[in-house]
């Protein structure tokens, strides 16, 4: 059993509860996933399945798409609603803040920025994951990490959370952000950040995942959906899907066999920059991805499946 399953996260459960739950679902160990969410979050989330996991490398770095509902009016020590407010940073009255203000402010964070991380995240400094460091009351030095944001919008909330949203809080506004960002972006630091330019504060009370990738919410399945399939894994989307934006190099048939080997075959500079390719079998077959040596004039499989 092998492929991609595009997952819609329910809010309330970790990145590595959903692979737990596909695991005994589909009755196989062997299950990763790409681009952690957090537990409050929603949405896309992409799991790999049997021989798929060796591909988690080419979808860990693809650009991702958000809808953000931002909570002006005091910050949280997490960034989001799950966390305990501060006092200390927190405005008298967000509602004179005029939106006018923030959208100047958002001017700010478009295009190639520099970003810290905050100390409830998974990234591991000194062998321990922040937030292991943050539930200890410890702050770590943490150094600006470089991320891009290519598109960043403002929305009426009510376009996609009509009704009430969590732990409604008198004297607070709440405003919807349409995100487009490299991998390893930190949304509830950007909406900090974007409230502290504007002169508030802020935290983020919703987070859903539109788009992976090639993948978007519309692809995905819910749990209880799979769950209630006779067969599951037959919502399993070919292995091959993963690295489909890779371009396609074809084997000479008797190229195959050494190339499941780990072995170099010859590569015409044709002029490309692409330096990753699918390595793929006279029918089409998926055998390896690899990666050309234009000094050598070869391509070497750095991953091979076939």
């Amino acid at each position: 059993m092998e492929g991609l399953l595009i997952i819609d996260k329910p809010a309330g459960m970790t990145s590595h509860d959903v692979v737990n739950r596909i695991r005994k679902l589909l009755g196989t160990r062997r299950v990763g996933h790409t681009g952690t969410l957090d537990p409050f979050a929603t949405g896309v989330l992409v799991l790999l399945v049997g021989r798929a996991t060796r591909l988690a490398r080419f979808l860990d770095v693809d650009e991702k798409e958000y809808d953000a509902l931002l909570r002006i009016g005091f910050a949280t020590d997490t960034g989001d609603r799950t966390g305990t407010r501060i006092e200390e940073e927190s405005v008298p009255d967000p509602r004179l803040l005029d939106r006018r203000i923030l959208l100047v402010a958002m001017l700010r964070f478009i295009g190639d920025i520099e970003q810290v991380p905050p100390m409830y995240s998974a990234k591991k400094i000194g062998g321990r994951k922040l937030y292991e460091h943050a539930r200890r009351g410890e702050t770590v030095n943490r150094k600006p990490i470089k991320i891009n944001v290519g598109q960043l919008a403002m929305f009426e909330k009510s376009d996609k959370w009509p009704g009430p949203s969590h732990d409604i809080v008198q004297g607070t506004v709440d405003l919807g952000l349409n995100v487009i960002c490299s991998a390893g972006t930190y949304v509830r630091t950007l909406g900090e950040d974007i409230a502290k330019a504007a002169g508030t504060r802020a935290h983020l009370a919703e987070l859903d995942r539109t788009r992976a990738g090639r993948f978007t919410k519309e692809m995905a399945i819910s749990l209880d959906e799979l769950a209630s399939m006779e067969h599951p894994e037959t919502a399993l989307l070919p292995m091959e899907e993963a690295v489909a934006h890779l371009p396609s190099f074809e084997l000479w048939g008797d190229r195959v066999g050494p190339t499941r080997n780990g072995m170099p075959t010859w590569f015409e500079d044709n002029g490309s920059s692409e330096a990753e390719y699918r390595m793929v079998s006279p029918n089409r077959e998926l055998i390896a991805i690899g990666r050309v040596d234009p000094e050598k004039k070869e391509i070497r499989p750095i991953v091979v499946l076939g």
